[in-house]
């Protein structure tokens, strides 16, 4: 009974001080060594004046707060949730193992004396807590492990841009050469029997991300066509820099936890009831969306030769692929950052899953029926995070640079902080110049009505002096605003910073 179960528990009351202290001792040292590493880690990044990664720092801490503030509330809430009482019938609907029996679960006395049951009991509470716990453990450390690899096999694109700039690769993409785009390298990969079918072309897709995911001719292509649509044809840019800074920018949406991928997360737990046979399905749903993700990224390469091959088989130079939002789906590259984020997340909510019920109930509890859910949940895991972080990570940092839009990242941080301070500056220079001519019309209206002739005359000496100048200034600002689309800027707005500010 309750009663018998409360009087064998040893409280803080029996408890000696010493064996408190040390607890909390270890405790304390341990959340501090984290800080420590945490701001190392924040040092190191600022050193290397990669801002992105320190947003994506605090992004972690921020969700280590909230999951920490989740389970305080579990800690505080723990004795009226059990007292929260529901009939029996509905206790015994949707449970996660087939066998209605539980042992050794201590039910509230207000709930037994009205023949009902706890919403989950005490021990429930607690459990909870640990499952909360190894949620954030395992996301932060797939998303980490997951962009490290992705990072590393992109090593290699850095002697890729390195070949650009030799002679070799010069002469071989002189802009004088004429050539069909079928005697390409990009057209012999992308222009085959299968290309023009959509249902030849999915399967092909599918199969060609698992082999090398990301080819030199395909970088190259790209890159050229990058370059092309939004710079000046000649201009020297280092893209592999370029895709480094957006994926330090997109690792810093992906570590976070938003609004839907929560709700998400409790039909995760909702599905893994006995009666949905959840085994047999839930485990194997991220690893369909990564293949559906991968393979349209691939298509999209694809698409984009199709496209300059039906504007013209003849190219000169280099074979040019037009960046557009088109080939994405509803026309919103960004699309696949969130899909990216929900199969890692998920995953990782999978692992944390099989790691709690197995800590809490043992690897023979009814969440793993046979050896055979053990071994999927395990491999499915796995398998996952590596063609995440290998196959697709590398492809989606590619090809989502071929949007109609530019990103931010194409200016380094010290360049956009030197154009919004520019920006700021000439906001006020204009300010006051208003300002000041709002005051002078003033005084003109003023003083228009009793003036003597010869002070009319300097005045009119003075707005004539002030009007040249005014035009000069709008001159001078006409310039400046075609230096920054035509220049060394190559076409952007401020309204471009503007709107990635927000």
């Amino acid at each position: 009974m309750a009663g018998s179960n409360n009087s064998s528990v040893i409280t803080l009351e029996t408890t000696p001080t010493w064996a408190i202290a040390v607890v909390c001792f270890i405790l304390i040292t341990i959340s501090i060594l984290i800080e420590h590493v945490l701001h190392l880690l924040a040092k190191y990044f600022n050193k290397k004046r990669r801002k992105s990664l320190i947003q994506a720092l605090n992004n972690i801490k921020s969700e280590l707060m909230l999951l920490g503030f989740v389970s305080l509330l579990l800690t505080v809430l723990q004795k009226p949730i059990a007292k929260i009482c529901i009939p029996k019938d509905a206790a015994q609907t949707f449970l996660p193992c087939q066998s209605l029996t539980s042992d050794d679960v201590e039910e509230e006395s207000k709930c037994e004396q009205q023949g009902k049951k706890s919403l989950i009991s005490r021990a429930g509470v607690q459990q909870l807590q640990l499952l909360i716990f190894a949620l954030a453990f395992f996301h932060i450390l797939s998303c980490i492990l997951t962009f490290s690899l992705g990072t590393l096999k992109m090593r290699r694109w850095k002697f890729w841009e390195a070949e650009t700039t030799t002679l070799d690769y010069q002469f071989s993409h002189d802009p004088r050469r004429f050539q069909l785009i079928h005697q390409t390298s990009f057209g012999k990969r992308h222009l085959n029997f299968w290309s023009e079918h959509r249902f030849l072309r999915f399967p092909v897709c599918l199969l060609r991300q698992f082999y090398g995911s990301v080819y030199k001719v395909d970088y190259v292509t790209l890159r050229h066509g990058f370059i092309m649509a939004h710079f000046a044809e000649g201009t020297e840019f280092d893209f592999h820099k370029y895709i480094r800074r957006a994926l330090d920018k997109d690792f810093k949406v992906v570590v976070g936890i938003s609004p839907w991928i929560w709700t998400f997360s409790m039909l995760f737990i909702f599905f893994n009831a006995n009666v949905f046979h959840s085994t047999y399905w839930l485990p194997f749903i991220p690893l369909a969306m990564l293949v559906v993700v991968g393979t349209k990224l691939q298509g999209i390469i694809t698409k984009m030769c199709l496209e300059s091959n039906y504007k013209s088989s003849v190219v000169r130079g280099n074979l040019v692929v037009k960046p557009d939002d088109q080939f994405f789906w509803f026309g919103k590259p960004k699309l696949l950052l969130h899909l990216m984020h929900f199969i890692l997340f998920q995953n990782s909510f999978q692992l944390a899953f099989f790691t709690w019920t197995t800590y809490n109930y043992g690897l023979n509890s009814c969440f793993h029926h046979k050896t055979v859910d053990i071994v999927t949940r395990l491999v499915m895991g796995v398998l996952v995070h590596f063609l995440c972080g290998y196959v697709t990570l590398p492809l989606y940092a590619l090809v989502t640079q071929m949007g109609t839009k530019i990103k931010n990242s194409v200016f380094t941080d010290g360049m956009i902080s030197g154009i919004r301070r520019w920006q700021e500056k000439a906001k006020w220079k204009l300010a006051k110049r208003s300002n000041y001519l709002l005051a002078q019309n003033s005084l003109d209206n003023s003083l228009s009505l009793n003036i003597s002739p010869s002070f009319k005359t300097s005045l009119d000496v003075t707005s004539s002096t002030d009007t040249e100048n005014d035009e000069e200034i709008v001159d001078g600002q006409s310039q400046i605003q075609q230096h920054t689309e035509f220049g060394s800027f190559g076409g952007f707005h401020l309204s471009t910073f503007r709107a990635a500010q927000h």
